[in-house]
């Protein structure tokens, strides 16, 4: 049976809380005066839904959030505000928070608001039940030279890497950031043929919204304007291989080859100390407009079985 763990430190608002999710859902509701009372009731029972009021004494709503998602992040929150409340609410939002509903409208909002947050999290956790089971993944992109299709990129892949249960929350945190140092050096060195010494001449303004930036400048131009970056990711219960290519130029291999953890880095690229710490393995084509990452998975990993 679905659990609703109401927390709130007047016992008037926790009751007719209850009462309005209990006269229309078959749910089981547990209550909780404080944010420290509903933490030790999780450890003994774990709920799928916490309700919380935003301002208790001992720990409010904000310091729940930020606990619940530390140690119980398959677990969604959501607030209930007073009035005045909504800049505090939106910060809840950006810690973790699922939703808010306004006191005001809890007989209103709150009934459909808990049910679609619930459905929402029934469906991830179907979706990781799913993706637990995956073998292989194999995709490709092709992407213009933007800079905002970069992060949702890396994050479709950690989300993968996490629902395969490929490395703990760091090592899927670091092959992120090594793959998106490969994408930036396809987009900044690569296609848009940017040097290291004209990103640090304007890196305050480098992806400016409120100027024509140096990359919308360089992108706008004839010859770089249709150039791609191609991203091809392979995981698998062996090893997370990603082969990032862009249409520049190239540059000297023989220079990444040289180089060793004393020797200076590639002066003109950018995140190689960090793609080399996070991979394995890391290798270019001759032309040196492709690299490949490869990341071994942590042998006793639950999904290293076949």
């Amino acid at each position: 049976m679905t659990t609703i763990l109401v927390v709130d430190d007047s016992p008037v608002d926790r009751k007719l809380v209850g009462t309005l999710l209990e006269r229309r859902f078959p749910w089981k509701t547990e209550y909780a005066a404080t944010g420290t009372e509903a933490l030790a009731k999780m450890k003994l029972v774990l709920p799928d839904l916490v309700v919380t009021d935003l301002t208790m004494p001992e720990m409010d709503g904000l310091e729940l959030v930020r606990a619940v998602r530390q140690h119980y992040p398959e677990v969604p929150v959501i607030l209930m505000t007073a009035y005045g409340s909504d800049t505090l609410a939106l910060e809840a939002l950006e810690l973790g928070a699922a939703s808010y509903v306004p006191k005001s409208q809890l007989a209103s909002r709150l009934p459909e608001t808990v049910d679609s947050v619930l459905r929402i999290a029934e469906q991830n956790k179907e979706r990781e039940r799913l993706l637990q089971r995956l073998d292989r993944i194999e995709f490709d992109f092709t992407l213009e030279n933007e800079p905002d299709l970069i992060q949702p990129l890396v994050s479709l892949v950690q989300q993968t890497l996490a629902g395969m249960e490929f490395a703990d929350f760091a090592g899927r945190l670091q092959m992120g950031v090594a793959l998106k140092e490969a994408v930036l050096n396809a987009l900044f060195h690569g296609n848009l043929q940017i040097t290291r010494d004209e990103i640090a001449a304007v890196s305050d303004r480098l992806l400016a919204d409120n100027e024509v930036s140096l990359v919308d400048q360089r992108r706008s131009q004839p010859e770089f304007r249709d150039k791609r970056i191609y991203v091809h990711v392979e995981i698998d219960r062996q090893q997370a291989k990603f082969v990032v290519r862009d249409d520049g130029p190239g540059f000297d291999v023989s220079r990444y080859i040289a180089a060793t953890g004393e020797a200076p880095e590639l002066e003109e690229h950018r995140g190689f100390p960090l793609i080399r710490t996070f991979m394995d393995e890391v290798r270019f084509n001759d032309r040196g407009n492709e690299v490949t990452l490869i990341k071994l998975r942590e042998q006793g990993r639950p999904s290293d079985q076949p």
